[in-house]
């Protein structure tokens, strides 16, 4: 029997990073480059990458834009999110679901026991998960539909 899924599982392993102290701009192209939402901030240390805050293209849009501050006098530091808020690689699946949804996130960065960055999670990747449950409870379903049509014969 398998084993329960957890955050180590499902996250992606593949993150786009930030540095603290990079400008906003830099920060808003790289999302852009990319092709994601949210940057998990970093700082290196020797033992990988400490997640420090996570800044998404929301915040840059409601507290940059909206208030009409000017992007090019800020770095990612001004605008993050801190402490970002993150779930260890071990904790469950449906733990993972109940602390996103009590949290209010679409998207969690995945941390060591020591805080180091392993991954990002997203309400898409559960999703994903989900529905490739239910779509292994359809396959039992037709499968013992065809097993009992078949004992009928």
């Amino acid at each position: 029997m398998n084993e329960p899924l957890n955050a180590g599982d499902i996250c992606t392993r593949i993150v786009t990073v930030a540095q603290p102290q990079a400008s906003l701009v830099d920060a808003a192209q790289l999302m852009r480059h990319d092709h994601v939402g949210c940057l998990v901030v970093v700082r290196e240390t020797a033992e990988g990458r400490q997640v420090v805050g996570i800044l998404t293209d929301r915040d840059i849009v409601t507290t940059v834009v909206a208030q009409g501050l000017d992007p090019a006098r800020l770095r990612v530091e001004d605008v993050m999110v801190a402490p970002a808020l993150t779930v260890l690689e071990g904790e469950s699946f449906i733990d993972l679901l109940r602390t996103m949804r009590r949290l209010g996130l679409r998207r969690l960065p995945v941390t060591s026991a020591a805080g180091m960055l392993v991954g990002l999670v997203t309400l898409d990747d559960a999703l994903e998960i989900l529905s490739e449950q239910l779509q292994t409870l359809v396959r039992a379903i037709t499968a013992e539909q065809r097993r009992e049509r078949e004992q009928r014969l």
